[in-house]
C-alpha cells in the first residue's frame, strides 16, 4: 500500500498537479466545475495533503502551540475549548503539548514547537526557565502566557492574581469568624504556591497563625485527593474550623470526608474551594469559592493572536488582569 499523492489526484481528474494544488489551496481561484472533478478525485483516493511539505513551500503553518501543565483537570479544557473555538474558525489547527508542571518539560515543548515553526505560542504559566524565556523572545512571534500575572511579560500576559485571590479566600473565612483555618493542597505548583501566599499574609494580617499546609507527593487534583488529604488532616489532632482548598475538586472530596466521618459542614468546619467549577453551586452543601475566568482567558488569548496573525498587532509588554470573583454558598454558612 503506496501513499496517494497529489500526482495521482492530478491523473484521475484529468489537471495538471499545479492545477490540483492551487484547486485545494485557494478553491475561488479555479471553476466550480474544475472544483468539483478535483474534490471528487480526493474523495474518490481518500487523498489527505502533505502538511509537511505545504510548510515548507510556504512561510506561513497556520498551527499554534498551546502548552498546558496538565490535560487531566478540567480548568484546562475549559481554557483548550476557547482556544480551538476561536483559532480552528479562523483556518488555524492548535498543537497542545502537556508540561506535566515541569519547568524542564515546558523548554522541551517550546523547542519542540519551534521547531515545527508554529506561528504563536499560548502557555499556561509565568514561570520558566532561563532558556525557555530566552527562546520566546528570540522567536519574533506572538507568546501570550496566561493564568497568572508576570511582573516582567515575555511578550502578552492575560491572567489574574492567584496571590490576591488566595487572600480573598482566607479573608472571607476570616470575616465570617473563623480563626483555626487549614490550607489543603496537593501538587504545589507556582499557582497554588501563590494562593497559599495569600492565604498565609491574610492570616497574619488577622494575628493568626498558619495552620499546616497539607501537600503529599504530587498528584493531580481530585476528588479522591481531597477526601485523602482531609481524613490525614483530622489524623494529626484537632479539626481546624475550616479549610481552604487550593481548587474545587480537593473541597469536595473533603466535604465527602466530612460526610463519612459526621462531621457537619458548615455547622463544624468550613470549607472554601477554588475554580469555581460547575458542580459547586448544586453540590450539597453548595461549596464557597472563587471565579477563575478559564474560557474567557483562552478567548482573549486566541483573539489577541489572531490580531498579531492578522493586522500586525504589537503588544509587547502589554498585560490584561481579568481578576476574580468570591462566590460565598453554604459551604462557609452564609
Amino acid at each position: 500500500m503506496r501513499r496517494i499523492t497529489l500526482d495521482d489526484v492530478a491523473n484521475l481528474a484529468g489537471v495538471s498537479p499545479i492545477t490540483v494544488s492551487r484547486a485545494l489551496r485557494k478553491p475561488n481561484a479555479v471553476s466550480p466545475a474544475l472544483r468539483l472533478r478535483v474534490d471528487a478525485a480526493v474523495k474518490e483516493l481518500g487523498y489527505i495533503p502533505n502538511i509537511a511539505a505545504s510548510r515548507l513551500a510556504s512561510s506561513r503553518t497556520h498551527a499554534i502551540g498551546v502548552i498546558v501543565p496538565t490535560l487531566y483537570n478540567v480548568i484546562f479544557a475549559e481554557y483548550l475549548f476557547a482556544l480551538h473555538d476561536v483559532l480552528v474558525a479562523a483556518g488555524f489547527q492548535l498543537i497542545v503539548v502537556n508540561s506535566r508542571y515541569s519547568e524542564i518539560e515546558e523548554e522541551n515543548a517550546i523547542k519542540a514547537l519551534l521547531g515545527q515553526r508554529v506561528e504563536a505560542i499560548i502557555i499556561t504559566g509565568t514561570h520558566h526557565t532561563l532558556l525557555s524565556r530566552q527562546l520566546l523572545a528570540q522567536a519574533h512571534l506572538p507568546v501570550v502566557e496566561t493564568f497568572e500575572l508576570s511582573a516582567d511579560p515575555i511578550d502578552l500576559n492575560i491572567g489574574m492574581s492567584q496571590e490576591q485571590a488566595g487572600q480573598t479566600a482566607a479573608r472571607h473565612l476570616i470575616e465570617r469568624g473563623f480563626r483555626r483555618i487549614a490550607f489543603l493542597t496537593g501538587n504545589l505548583d507556582h499557582r497554588a504556591q501563590s494562593r497559599f501566599d495569600g492565604y498565609r499574609l491574610a492570616m497574619q494580617q488577622a494575628d493568626l497563625p498558619s495552620l499546616q499546609i497539607i501537600a503529599e507527593k504530587p498528584r493531580h487534583s481530585s476528588v479522591a485527593l481531597g477526601s485523602d488529604l482531609f481524613a490525614i488532616t483530622c489524623d494529626h489532632g484537632e479539626i481546624p474550623e475550616a479549610i481552604f482548598c487550593t481548587d474545587d475538586n480537593l473541597a469536595l472530596g473533603a466535604m465527602q470526608e466530612c460526610r463519612k466521618r459526621g462531621i457537619r459542614v458548615p455547622d463544624d468546619i468550613a470549607i472554601m474551594g477554588f475554580h469555581d467549577l460547575e458542580f459547586a453551586a448544586c453540590a450539597a452543601p453548595s461549596l464557597s469559592s472563587v471565579v477563575t475566568r478559564r474560557f474567557e482567558t483562552g478567548k482573549l488569548a486566541a483573539e489577541k493572536v489572531l490580531a498579531a496573525l492578522t493586522s500586525s498587532a504589537v503588544f509587547k509588554g502589554e498585560q490584561i488582569d481579568l481578576g476574580y470573583a468570591l462566590i460565598p454558598r453554604e459551604s462557609t454558612a452564609i
